[in-house]
């Protein structure tokens, strides 16, 4: 089987520019000016550390995109020295500790996540992937559960959801999973590819062949050939159809 991971890359913090008025008549003591110089240039200051954080953020991505995932995980650590309370950066930076297989760090990052900004799906969708990798498949359903929540139309949170219920041997739910996943995104391999997977697991060959053809017309370099080696086909190798589908 093969899963999709996918990084979120987002911009963040709205920068605020403040303007001040002058010529109104006003009765305000010395104090409340004093209060209210205090304030501007405190929010000037925010606003200035806001965008030295963004700055980072961007950073960050740039170096994640290019594989630096050491180099990308400084920045957003520096990033969040600064503006910790964003889900993004600490989504990022759980990818990017996630592609260096550092996964308990990446569940955390995750997490930390989650408890700012729940409503962030790539946060439960990347922490599904990773519980995935980790075997923990009960766990990686809830996740993704909880993303489809958020984002009922993204594809890949249906299909991994799709896997790791194949992993728990819960097979129609799976399929029915592959099936809202083709409903988004009829033109996904992957999609066809995994559902085929399930169906020769249950020795389905009719329909494990039908939708294995599926994958392979759309993209056949990759999953021609990883049918031939991938053990969810054992039990319909020895079939004639399955082997015309391997020349």
């Amino acid at each position: 089987m093969v899963f999709w991971r996918s990084l979120v890359a987002c911009g963040f913090i709205t920068f605020f520019t403040f303007g001040c008025s002058d010529g109104i008549n006003s009765s305000t003591t010395n104090t409340k000016e004093v209060v209210k110089k205090i304030n501007v240039s405190r929010l000037f200051t925010e606003a200035k550390d806001s965008q030295k954080a963004e700055q980072l953020f961007v950073e960050g991505n740039i170096l994640l995109d290019a594989q630096r995932y050491q180099d990308a995980i400084a920045m957003y650590e520096q990033a969040i020295a600064i503006k910790a309370e964003n889900g993004d950066i600490w989504i990022n930076r759980g990818n990017a500790l996630a592609s260096l297989q550092k996964y308990k760090d990446a569940l955390s990052s995750y997490d930390k996540a989650i408890a700012l900004q729940p409503e962030k799906d790539e946060a439960w969708y990347n922490r599904g992937n990773v519980l995935m990798t980790l075997q923990n498949y009960q766990g990686a359903v809830a996740a993704y559960d909880k993303a489809i929540a958020l984002a009922p139309k993204k594809a890949a949170a249906w299909i991994n959801r799709g896997i790791s219920l194949t992993k728990l041997q819960r097979y129609q739910e799976a399929l029915k999973s592959y099936e809202r996943a083709i409903a988004i995104k009829p033109d996904k391999p992957e999609v066809y590819y995994n559902q085929a997977c399930t169906y020769a697991l249950q020795s389905n060959v009719e329909l494990a062949t039908a939708n294995l053809q599926k994958a392979i017309q759309l993209d056949a370099d990759k999953y021609q050939q990883l049918a031939k080696i991938d053990p969810d086909f054992d039990k319909v190798r020895s079939n004639k159809q399955f082997q015309e589908l391997m020349q």
